[in-house]
């Protein structure tokens, strides 16, 4: 076929179907703009109706998103002669082989649903699922956003999260601050005990919770100690930190608690 051909057919064509092919455009384009409002808006229903629905309510626009523009294919096609019926045969003769194909990612997409509906964790949660640790952004369809405690983007894909052991420090509100250290022997532990609990209080504590020395290990000629402070789970780094520092600041005021020459 020479260029002078195919451009006389092409030309012919687009005449003839030129009604279909504005309709066409017009239905992709009402179907990309419903599929937007629609998934937004219901996002946003879920968001106002569900508790906790930060981790739902994405994954439920996304599909609603998909489902709607899926749709518009069809009605599209069907403006050419295309029998529709027959595209959903073919589709689900399709959908077979991928499914086969694609087991990884339809897994991940399993997992997902699987992962909002058990809500092991929650938008803004920190995690650790079996290394993969850092905050929740977003679960996705296929993979769950995080940040790192250092501020790296971490993707990780819904069925290594689903299949993994998930420890989740922020579902409970208050957390332990622990901090271990060692003291002579010798010394006295209600001396070190009543130093210790007064200045290990700070702005991230519990108001209604009390701290607390505890004897871990007795060795030769040391004594370990864990100094419990419960505070809140948003601020653990920051109350560890400043727990660290008063156990230190007291240990040091104190020569260690080492008995006098």
């Amino acid at each position: 076929m020479t260029d002078d051909t195919f451009f006389g057919v092409s030309t012919a064509w687009i005449l003839t179907n030129a009604w279909s092919l504005l309709v066409a455009i017009i239905v992709l384009v009402a179907g990309w703009i419903i599929a937007n409002i629609v998934s937004r808006a219901l996002a946003s229903f879920v968001a106002a109706r569900v508790r906790n629905s930060a981790t739902v309510a994405p994954l439920i626009g996304q599909v609603v998103r998909y489902a709607v523009l899926f749709v518009t294919i069809i009605i599209v096609l069907g403006q050419f002669g295309v029998e529709t019926a027959s595209i959903l045969a073919v589709l689900g003769a399709a959908g077979l082989a991928i499914a086969l194909a694609l087991q990884g990612t339809l897994s991940n997409i399993a997992a997902g649903i699987m992962l909002v509906f058990l809500r092991p964790f929650n938008t803004g949660d920190y995690i650790d699922a079996d290394g993969i640790v850092g905050t929740v952004v977003e679960v996705g369809l296929f993979a769950t956003q995080m940040r790192t405690i250092d501020g790296v983007f971490l993707f990780a894909p819904n069925s290594k999260l689903s299949n993994a052991k998930i420890i989740n420090y922020s579902r409970e509100a208050d957390r332990m601050v622990e901090v271990k250290f060692n003291v002579p022997r010798s010394a006295d532990l209600a001396t070190v005990r009543a130093q210790l609990v007064g200045s290990m209080r700070t702005d991230y504590s519990d108001p209604n919770a009390q701290s607390e020395v505890l004897l871990d290990t007795l060795g030769d000629s040391n004594m370990t100690l864990v100094a419990r402070v419960p505070v809140r789970s948003k601020d653990w780094w920051r109350a560890r930190s400043e727990v660290q520092e008063r156990v230190k600041q007291v240990l040091d005021a104190n020569n260690n608690f080492a008995p006098a020459a």
